[in-house]
């Protein structure tokens, strides 16, 4: 199996190839530098291992939610790839994706992912660790876009030593330490970011099955229906 994968949904810029037995990654924290930087790392990854555009047998899209323009980025470049080499696009949520590299990073089987989506808002999903080989993280609250102060660990799970992980959870640090009860508070890491190491793996069971979309179906998940700043926000330097 030949499979690439993009990740731009946050200021990580990430590209990560399997190609058969090898892993080659490129993960990057470069805000605002995802047009410049995507499709050169894709030509050097494929460069190391060798082949072309044609010879994958499919794209892996970290397809959001996130900053709006980093998706829309990964999205054209994987319509792009799929279209020329005639291929399919699997794509995954960049909640799970960030969920599923803290899963990888420290172990963890309770991951509350969340992502900040600028103007006073943040993206977030609770995923765990499941036995099935077909679906190795479980989002068990659906990806929604809230206030921070309404981000809320799931009821009634009996699921507990949750890690609570992304620049939503960086950014509104007051409001997360409001989660869950005084002894079963989330351990907060930080500094953690999608990366398409993990998209490449959460994809891989899907590719394998042959169970792609195609490239005019690769389109990003947003969540939220506003993808536009006024002039007045631009000029004051705000971004979505």
């Amino acid at each position: 199996m030949k499979l690439l994968a993009l990740e731009t949904s946050s200021d990580a810029c990430s590209v990560a190839l399997q190609c058969d037995n090898q892993l080659l990654i490129d993960h990057q924290l470069a805000p605002q530098q995802h047009a410049r930087l995507l499709l050169p790392m894709v030509d050097q990854l494929l460069a190391k291992a060798g082949i072309k555009p044609a010879d994958l047998d499919g794209v892996a899209l970290g397809c959001g939610p996130g900053s709006f323009t980093g998706v829309r980025i990964a999205a054209a470049a994987a319509q792009g790839i799929a279209l020329g080499a005639d291929i399919g696009v699997v794509r995954v949520s960049s909640l799970a994706a960030l969920a599923q590299s803290v899963v990888r990073e420290y172990k963890a089987a309770n991951v509350l992912a969340v992502l900040d989506a600028r103007m006073g808002e943040v993206y977030c999903g609770a995923y765990v660790v499941s036995n099935n080989a077909n679906a190795p993280l479980t989002n068990i609250s659906e990806d929604r876009v809230c206030a921070p102060n309404d981000v809320a660990l799931p009821d009634n799970t009996g699921l507990s030593e949750w890690v609570l992980a992304g620049s939503g959870a960086d950014a509104y640090p007051d409001d997360m330490r409001k989660l869950g009860q005084a002894n079963e508070k989330p351990k907060h890491v930080a500094n953690c970011w999608p990366n398409a190491q993990d998209v490449l793996s959460l994809a891989m069971p899907d590719a394998l099955a042959c169970h792609f979309v195609s490239a005019a179906d690769a389109v990003p998940v947003y969540l939220r229906d506003r993808v536009a700043l006024t002039t007045q926000e631009r000029e004051r330097g705000e971004t979505l």
